[in-house]
């Protein structure tokens, strides 16, 4: 097999398996009694998710990363607006970047 038909097959092969695990997801929650202790845990599991996808992004990268992030969460709980968070974050971190501090 050339190198083409694999990197088909590999695609294919992965978007079949985050399809399953999307269905396993729903189905295994169709099967879990909704108590209020799993509806807690389920409201709180977006921000697990963010801590333990950014946390280790601004531990590695210094005391600028941090700063943006500080920046873009400051703005997410003031106004509540992600896509102007995002902006911010973007814009502290190349302002950051353009003063000399590096990530």
């Amino acid at each position: 097999m050339s190198a083409e038909p694999m990197a088909l097959l590999a695609i294919v092969t992965m978007a079949t398996m985050n399809y399953l695990m999307r269905a396993a997801g729903f189905w295994v929650m169709a099967h879990v009694p909704l108590t209020r202790r799993t509806q807690r845990m389920l409201e709180a599991l977006p921000g697990s998710i963010v801590a333990a996808t950014v946390l280790p992004i601004v531990a590695r990268s210094g005391p600028a990363a941090a700063i943006a992030v500080a920046a873009a969460a400051g703005v997410m709980m003031l106004r509540g607006n992600s896509f102007l968070a995002v902006a911010v974050g973007v814009a502290a971190a190349a302002l950051l970047r353009a003063a000399g501090i590096a990530f």
